[in-house]
């Protein structure tokens, strides 16, 4: 979806079509932008930067506190618009999904075609705009999808998808972050065909377990399959403040209230984990992470969570630095809980 969360805001408000809107943070406050519409983007606005900095760069912005129901009940909507084409659906988020439509329930050949037709039944249906992309894998689709936004249909066919990818810078590829982009610049790696000219053993050496998928998706290839199932991985709760924390005391109140609300999401999607993180933002912008396994499955646990964050939060060096994030997350699932009322302190190792 393009711009999704200012794109539901200003289809549901006319007087908001047309302007610079941010959901998320307030300009007063510490929160950061969720998204924004292309209005906002004009100014230079992204996902993810401080509310404050947003107005800086627009103070004519309309800022908005996001409305989850409301984007949940559009998402809702348009993943049933999907369902009339293709059951094999993976969602990667709220507003994003891939298809498979290899054997679809129109019995359309063309993938292009049903791309137009999902693209134009979305906007009939809810008044909304999407972007699609269309290729022979999921990598290659994800990138197309990006290319022209918004409301945009790229096309990327086997014989053309090499030269593609060769041309791409190596920040547009998916699963390249910005500290994985600026090392590899650092090393001459600017588009796709910089990272072709390196060997398997030559990539392994750089970037480890990481090496075997760009060595893949350089030269097009990508068999990952569309999984309608996807396995969460961690359940997290985290809170910026309004004004920094300076002492231990503070930070363990917060963390007591995190462990609160993580025991209760845990229990209420009956999952038990084993893993916790703690994830800490200063004041300066840097931040860092910390984990701990226990040996017992954690659910309905909240002091023994507290327990460990506590525990390693002693760990962090702060250097006197005031926090203005603190977070706490779950991890490493188990099927069927083995959970026993733990006695703290235990634990397997530590990262």
């Amino acid at each position: 979806m393009d711009a999704f969360f200012a794109s539901v805001e200003q289809r549901n408000n006319p007087k908001l079509r047309g302007k610079p809107v941010i959901v998320g943070g307030m300009p007063n406050s510490r929160g950061v932008v969720a998204t924004c519409s292309y209005e906002a983007r004009k100014f230079g606005i992204h996902s993810a930067m401080p509310a404050y900095k947003a107005y800086k760069l627009c103070p004519k912005a309309i800022f908005i506190k996001p409305n989850f129901s409301i984007y949940m009940e559009a998402s809702v909507e348009i993943k049933n618009i999907f369902k009339t084409y293709t059951d094999l659906i993976e969602p990667l988020s709220i507003d994003e999904a891939f298809l498979d439509v290899t054997n679809n329930k129109i019995n359309e050949k063309s993938a292009t075609v049903i791309a137009k037709d999902i693209l134009k039944t979305i906007f009939a249906k809810t008044n909304l705009t999407a972007s699609a992309g269309v290729s022979y894998n999921k990598f290659l689709a994800k990138i197309a999808s990006d290319y022209k936004k918004p409301n945009g249909l790229t096309v990327i066919t086997p014989n053309k998808a090499q030269d593609f990818i060769d041309k791409l810078p190596i920040g547009k590829f998916f699963g390249v972050g910005k500290v994985t982009e600026k090392k590899m610049n650092r090393l001459g790696i600017k588009l796709g065909s910089d990272i072709k000219k390196y060997t398997l053993s030559g990539l392994s050496k750089i970037f480890g377990n990481n090496a075997e998928y760009y060595y893949l998706i350089c030269r097009g290839i990508d068999n990952r399959p569309v999984k309608t199932n996807r396995i969460r991985k961690s359940i997290g709760k985290e809170n910026t403040f309004h004004k920094d924390l300076t002492s231990i005391e503070e930070m363990h109140k917060e963390l007591l209230n995190l462990a609160d609300s993580l025991s209760a999401s845990l229990n209420r999607s009956n999952i038990y984990g084993k893993t916790i993180t703690l994830k800490i933002k200063f004041h300066d912008f840097s931040s860092l992470t910390r984990s701990i396994t226990s040996e017992i499955a954690l659910q309905n646990a909240s002091n023994e969570i507290y327990q460990f964050a506590k525990l390693l939060l002693s760990r962090i060096e702060s250097n006197n630095k005031s926090v203005r994030l603190l977070g706490i997350s779950i991890s490493n699932f188990i099927e069927e809980s083995s959970y026993i009322q733990p006695v703290f302190p235990f634990y397997l190792s530590t990262q």
